[in-house]
């Protein structure tokens, strides 16, 4: 038996081959989620539509240039339940997938046209060192892969470990996430056309403070892609 094998029979052991979504075992070429189960999750197709209801939310807040949710994210659907093994489960692969998944779902779109960098939503140092990633960037990566867009984790970076955002109002949520950001160094992103991505958009307020930003730096412009609305 090659070393090959005997690793991914170990990879089987800690990960069984199964659906994360349904259980069923996967068949060959299928990845963490069978086909099945991809084509039932519930996209939003906001890129479709003109001045759709998620950039609505943004309007007379933040300059974006376009900003996308690709799934309905509701709780106890599919989504959550793959979104909680990224987060939770220190399931980085499913970030990944989900990148991957994304872009190619995009790319008649021409969505990711002039996008020069994709940027996730960083984490404060301490909850990084604790969880030992950033789900966000893990979603990065999955984009980079199929797009080519180089991923910056560098250059935007979250000063104040802000307390949680759950049960909090939207005032609440704007004024805890209300100056948390900033930039450490803007000559890689001046005059560029940034993508910033992050799993689950609720009220915006995070995502709103990220674009505020790095729209400080000359010639920035913003662009959004999260996996799920709520």
């Amino acid at each position: 038996m090659s070393i090959k094998s005997l690793l991914q029979d170990l990879i089987y052991l800690v990960y069984p081959n199964n659906c994360l979504v349904c259980g069923e075992s996967l068949i060959e070429k299928e990845e963490l989620i069978c086909i099945a189960c991809l084509h039932k999750l519930p996209k939003t197709n906001n890129h479709l539509v003109t001045e759709n209801e998620i950039e609505k939310r943004f309007w007379g807040k933040v300059r974006l240039e376009k900003i996308l949710a690709y799934y309905h994210f509701e709780k106890g659907s599919s989504i959550q339940k793959i979104l909680h093994e990224l987060k939770y489960k220190k399931r980085q692969d499913v970030g990944e997938l989900l990148g991957k998944e994304i872009s190619l779902g995009l790319k008649e779109n021409n969505f990711f046209e002039n996008i020069d960098c994709i940027i996730p939503v960083p984490l404060h140092k301490k909850r990084f060192k604790q969880r030992g990633y950033n789900q966000s960037a893990c979603f990065a990566k999955g984009l980079s892969t199929t797009t080519d867009i180089p991923v910056n984790t560098t250059t935007l970076f979250r000063a104040i470990e802000n307390p949680t955002q759950t049960k909090k109002t939207v005032y609440e949520r704007w004024e805890n996430t209300h100056g948390i950001f900033q930039l450490s160094e803007t000559k890689s992103i001046e005059n560029k056309h940034v993508l910033l991505v992050d799993d689950v958009l609720t009220t915006g307020a995070t995502i709103e403070a990220c674009a505020k930003t790095l729209l400080e730096v000359e010639g920035v412009k913003v662009s959004v892609l999260v996996v799920g609305v709520a």
